[in-house]
């Protein structure tokens, strides 16, 4: 049985990248498309491809950083399609690579309100539809490895994700009862134009520079590389397919960073083995856990 056989899937930043090889992957498998993307240009080309392939697909101008905008883009999507069954909250940004110095607040509001607030306006508003019909459904949230680890210099970009991973994390525990599944994909280096992102900046969050420095120079410069030479994001896509299939919650498309999640994961475990092992503790490392049930 194919659970995506006429279902629909709504995906923000759905117009190139990871955004529109989900897009494809799912449509390739029975999904009505909805594709909502900033980029006007980029968006109607990113039409016409899923067209030709014969993908039923809707396109969207959406800034995820607009909650009103969601809303037009959920209406439009229930007149085109009927009913809504995933949201794939795809839309993020890089940001300007910088030291605490050198990231002007304003690039901090930008990358908050995309890729943080771009997640909730989405999750507000496409689970209700989600919920109306009672076929359950998807939330798929795309954060990144970033999310689990450190990245210095792209501080609001990895702050961001790593929240990203903790609200699906307690929609995943939410939803469940609904018959919604939730997940994070969190890729590593993948073949898109993330390092560009200020091309649809818009201007109310731009600034000037407060100062680049030469380390923060050759970051980006490694950035471009690194992307450059990154997973294709055909792959990502249908490693997340596989893992809609097996309804996994967190969705890992690089097996090789697992060294870099391990590195948090291991300095936990030591820091609570510390503490129960702290006279000041000693009275306390038994109590029981807080039962929210």
């Amino acid at each position: 049985m194919n659970p995506f056989e006429n279902k629909t899937a709504v995906i923000s930043g759905g117009a190139e990248g990871i955004g529109l090889a989900i897009g494809r992957a799912l449509g390739q498998r029975g999904m009505n498309i909805v594709i909502a993307d900033i980029d006007t240009e980029q968006l109607a080309i990113a039409r016409d491809e899923l067209t030709s392939a014969g993908i039923p697909v809707f396109a969207a101008t959406l800034d995820v950083a607009d909650a009103a905008q969601w809303q037009e883009v959920a209406d439009r999507a229930i007149d085109h399609f009927g009913k809504v069954h995933m949201i794939v909250n795809n839309a993020g940004v890089g940001g300007s690579g910088g030291t605490i110095e050198d990231t002007h607040p304003r690039n901090w509001q930008w990358v908050l309100d995309v890729n943080l607030m771009g997640v909730v306006h989405g999750t507000q508003t496409m689970v209700p539809l989600i919920k109306s019909h009672g076929q359950g459904g998807w939330v798929v949230n795309v954060a990144s490895m970033a999310g689990f680890g450190p990245l210095p210099l792209a501080t609001p970009y990895t702050a961001t994700k790593a929240a990203v991973v903790a609200m699906t994390e307690n929609w995943a525990l939410e939803l469940s009862p609904e018959g919604i599944h939730t997940c994070v994909l969190c890729p590593g280096f993948t073949q898109t134009r993330i390092n560009e992102s200020e091309r649809n900046m818009p201007g109310h969050y731009a600034s000037e520079s407060v100062g680049s420095s030469p380390a923060v120079t050759g970051f980006e410069g490694a950035m471009k590389k690194v992307i450059e030479e990154g997973m294709p994001a055909n792959a990502v896509a249908e490693r997340l397919v596989e893992a809609l299939l097996a309804k996994e919650l967190y969705v890992f498309t690089h097996p090789n960073y697992r060294p870099l999640a391990e590195a948090r994961f291991y300095a936990a475990k030591a820091a609570f083995d510390i503490a129960a092992k702290s006279p000041v503790l000693a009275e306390y490392k038994n109590l029981p856990l807080p039962n929210f049930s």
